[in-house]
């Protein structure tokens, strides 16, 4: 039998119990204190106290999982042998002036545009679940001068609790920007005296800054625990300062509809960071990871004009071969004639954002 099986099958069913249809208690949630971007938006679902999408269901059934832990991976051995280790480029500091992103592996990166610098789901450290592939290009003692912390879900590689501890212990008067219900998840002295905004979808946070941050859908889910299944909101960022828009995805299935109406919204996108990783077997990850080429298609569909692939090789999370996630999308980008529009980052290294640079420091 596999590794975890029973665990695994034990959680199945309790995604099962989760994800029965109800006719319970159903609510449209915002923030009433932040404005609302859409026309007609009512608000977020919520059933019965749980977040629910709009158009995926929240995460697979339980026979799905079953057979997933009972079937072989087609890619085992390959899997085995794969040797891929990102590359990492060890860096000090960085400046508040600069307007570039860093990526420090995963889904976490530093971003610094108008002289404000914002930190993605923090994750630094091995998880219960996956060690961690790459070590950090810098002190985690060494992130300081940072003004907001954007977390897009309650996933334990998403939201790291050791990772953010140190991050508002290095920054004790950062703002951080979350989803609906996620106030819950900074419990502890460590982490519940910072300033916190809550957004639904579709909500712009309230900035004293130059810059506008908008939080928008994503296709996913959320638990950390036994018992608070889908109990916070999923979704993703998108960051404006003058003419320039960060799209940070956070994690999510692909969605025709849900991209393009981000675009007819608020126009071309000019950096994407998107998730490539992590969808396989397609059965159980399509309704929450996006593969290679369905990040192609949200990248063409968002109008991007540079793509900053991110959630691979960091983390092993699923059944696909550590190196797959970034050949096949350079192979989708080959064949959609954007290759140059891909910045395949090393760990570490800067993207000078104003002119399209890579610079080692």
């Amino acid at each position: 039998m596999k590794t975890g099986l029973i665990l695994s099958i034990i959680i199945g069913i309790i995604f099962a119990k989760d994800m029965i249809e109800t006719d319970g208690n159903i609510e449209r949630k915002i923030n009433p204190d932040l404005p609302v971007l859409k026309k007609d938006w009512e608000g977020n679902i919520v059933i019965d106290g749980k977040f629910h999408n709009d158009t995926f269901p929240v995460s697979a059934p339980l026979w799905d999982v079953i057979k997933w832990k009972f079937s072989k991976n087609p890619q085992r051995d390959e899997k085995h042998n794969d040797t891929f280790s990102l590359q990492v480029q060890p860096f000090q500091g960085f400046s508040k002036h600069d307007n570039s992103i860093i990526w420090l592996g995963h889904s976490s990166f530093l971003i610094t545009i108008d002289s404000i610098t914002l930190i993605t789901d923090p994750c630094f450290f091995n998880l219960p679940s996956a060690k961690r592939k790459a070590p950090m290009p810098c002190p985690v003692d060494s992130l300081r001068n940072i003004d907001y912390l954007l977390v897009s879900h309650d996933h334990r590689d998403h939201f790291d609790k050791k990772s953010i501890e140190s991050i508002i212990k290095n920054n004790p008067n950062i703002n951080a920007l979350i989803p609906l219900s996620g106030r819950r998840l900074f419990n502890g002295k460590k982490l519940s005296k910072i300033k916190m905004q809550e957004a639904g979808w579709f909500q712009e946070y309230s900035m004293t800054d130059s810059i506008r941050i908008i939080f928008l859908p994503a296709k996913h889910w959320g638990r950390r625990s036994l018992n608070d299944f889908n109990k916070t909101l999923w979704g993703s960022f998108l960051i404006i300062s003058g003419e320039t828009k960060i799209f940070f995805a956070g994690d999510s299935a692909y969605d025709k509809q849900m991209f393009k109406e981000i675009r007819e919204l608020f126009g071309e996108i000019d950096i994407c960071l998107i998730p490539i990783a992590a969808y396989s077997p397609e059965f159980i990850m399509k309704r929450e990871h996006m593969n290679p080429e369905e990040a192609i298609q949200a990248f063409l569909d968002l109008g991007g004009s540079h793509f900053l692939p991110m959630h691979y090789g960091t983390y092993d999370l699923s059944d696909e071969p550590i190196s797959e996630p970034i050949e096949r999308l350079k192979a989708a980008a080959l064949i959609n004639n954007i290759s140059d529009h891909i910045i395949e980052l090393a760990i570490g290294e800067k993207f000078i954002i104003n002119n399209s640079e890579i610079i080692n420091d």
